[in-house]
């Protein structure tokens, strides 16, 4: 009997160590590489980057307290208190895409969830920052969990013209999203300088790699794609900064479309407003906040004056509902920006992950996140 027991144990923890194993075996791709090391003609762009100094990237905004280098003293303590307030009170509710083909002369945008939006701008589709997986971390068994599923799988997704990427971090920048796309979709991806690093270690071919310093533009299906600046950082592992990070443009015949990816506000919104805008649509971030880095992400009132520094018509926002990436209640963010939008005379959409919003007829917002908050 004694026996029996010693062997139950001996492969259990046989099975324990195989799935820490198992779990482990893709963590070194996942943390990527070192971009200065991947290549003399990157390593070049890079040092020769105005954003580039002293061996990492930097912002060309005063910085202030902007990089957290360390957790804040008791937050810890903070992320066990009122856990159930910065999750949805009951279950997310999804909408199905529409399948039909994009709006010839307009401009549409599909909210995923987080900040995964496919855009359709003048019969042209832009995926930015797609992370299907259930974590945004460099392991599945770690991390925050999804709110809610996916409205649609990768491989049921509509074909892509070009796939934009902010920056390096995990729910921005998702190996096992890129990888699915890689096999799924033609379209080239577009990163800030020095993400195409991690995107070859990953097996993405290299012409279908383009990356951009800010200021730097290209075409792709007929858009012209602007990299522009944001006030964040980057890194996948104890190293920062050695990728660039930013906020595209993306410029049709007629229709104009700005998103922020991560970043938290500075005044350079107002020169990338008058070089590009107006806009009909910007996509901005408005959850993750915290008054411990001020800095880095914008809280939904500074969301509304960027908006306005843009000088955009509608604000979709993203960043919030997916993720608990901060302390606050996972409904403000939202109560926040309807209330300042409201004082501002701001047109928002608030779609439910998979609902579509057409930029010319933009519903009134529903209140549909309240009785989950």
């Amino acid at each position: 009997m004694a026996g029996m027991r010693t062997a139950r144990r001996i492969l259990a923890g046989g099975a324990v160590l195989a799935a820490a194993g198992w779990a482990l075996r893709d963590l070194p791709a996942e943390l990527g590489v070192r971009p200065l090391a991947s290549g003399p003609e990157r390593a070049t762009r890079m040092r020769h980057s105005p954003q580039f100094r002293d061996g990492t990237f930097v912002n060309s905004m005063p910085e202030g307290a902007a990089l957290m280098t360390a957790p804040p003293v008791g937050l810890l303590g903070e992320l066990a208190k009122d856990r159930s307030q910065r999750h949805p009170a009951g279950p997310v509710p999804l909408r199905i895409p529409p399948a039909d083909p994009p709006p010839a002369d307009g401009v549409r945008a599909v909210w995923y969830g987080h900040a995964s939006t496919l855009v359709e701008i003048e019969g042209r589709r832009v995926l930015f920052d797609p992370v299907w997986s259930r974590r945004p971390s460099p392991s599945q068994f770690v991390g925050p969990k999804r709110h809610h599923p996916v409205p649609v799988e990768l491989q049921e997704l509509p074909e892509v013209d070009a796939i934009a990427i902010s920056h390096d971090h995990y729910d921005h920048l998702d190996r096992t999203t890129v990888l699915r796309l890689t096999r799924t979709q033609k379209a080239p991806f577009l990163v800030p300088l020095g993400i195409g690093a991690h995107l070859e270690r990953w097996g993405v071919p290299a012409f279908r790699i383009i990356e951009l310093d800010w200021n730097e533009e290209t075409e792709v299906a007929g858009l012209r794609f602007v990299a522009t600046a944001a006030r964040h950082f980057s890194g996948r592992s104890f190293t920062r900064n050695d990728t660039l990070w930013g906020s595209w443009v993306v410029i049709g015949a007629a229709r104009r479309v700005f998103y922020a990816g991560d970043s938290g506000y500075f005044e350079g919104y107002r020169g990338i407003g008058s070089a590009h805008g107006p806009f009909d649509l910007t996509l901005m971030p408005i959850g993750a906040y915290s008054p411990s880095w001020p800095d880095i992400h914008m809280d939904p009132e500074q969301a509304v004056q960027a908006h306005l520094d843009l000088g955009g018509g509608v604000l979709l926002p993203v960043h919030w509902a997916t993720f608990t990436l901060a302390l606050h209640p996972w409904g403000e963010p939202v109560d926040r920006l309807w209330r300042e939008a409201k004082a501002r005379d701001v047109r928002i959409a608030v779609p439910r992950p998979g609902e579509a919003v057409d930029v010319s007829a933009v519903p009134a917002v529903e209140g549909w996140w309240e009785m989950l908050s």
